[in-house]
């Protein structure tokens, strides 16, 4: 149990890109029988401050929006409108483009991921969202898949966290 908290807690700092300042062992020394290898691997990270105020890599939303469409077009393809369905497809779409977006590369930004399904029924729809944000580097992205009986949409917030 030991070595596989320590494995995935290696990978995670390979991933990181802060650098670890020190680390703080949680327990204290009377816990005795645990060996120094588990009490390292749960030790609590203190990262140092990397004063970065401005992405390596600026969010390209034209680039997402591709990715978004594709992810949506590949999923939705052969679905018909059904409301017991898109209450849980919804969710996995989300979780898809998540997974996409992520594969772009953008390193401290914070994604939110909206999925919508609106039946096709000769009515009206208006959608909208307020944010706080840094207009430099925060953004957004809107794609659609569209069929006969129904309308996806999908939004895209990214959001830079310094």
């Amino acid at each position: 149990m030991a070595s596989e908290y320590t494995q995935i807690l290696r990978e995670r700092l390979r991933e990181s890109s802060h650098d670890v300042q020190y680390i703080e062992p949680p327990f204290d020394d009377s816990i005795a029988d645990l060996g120094k290898e588990w009490r390292s691997a749960l030790a609590k990270l203190k990262f140092a401050n990397s004063y970065r105020m401005e992405p390596l890599k600026k969010f390209q939303a034209h680039l997402v929006e591709t990715k978004v469409q594709q992810v949506l077009k590949e999923s939705l393809k052969d679905v018909k409108y059904d409301d017991k369905l898109f209450s849980h497809l919804s969710l996995e779409l989300a979780d898809r483009i998540l997974s996409a977006v992520k594969e772009l590369g953008y390193q401290r930004y914070k994604f939110i991921i909206k999925v919508l399904f609106i039946q096709k029924a000769g009515q009206a729809i208006n959608v909208s969202s307020r944010w706080i944000w840094d207009v430099a580097w925060d953004s957004w992205v809107a794609a659609q898949h569209e069929t006969e009986t129904y309308v996806a949409l999908a939004l895209v917030f990214a959001l830079y966290c310094e």
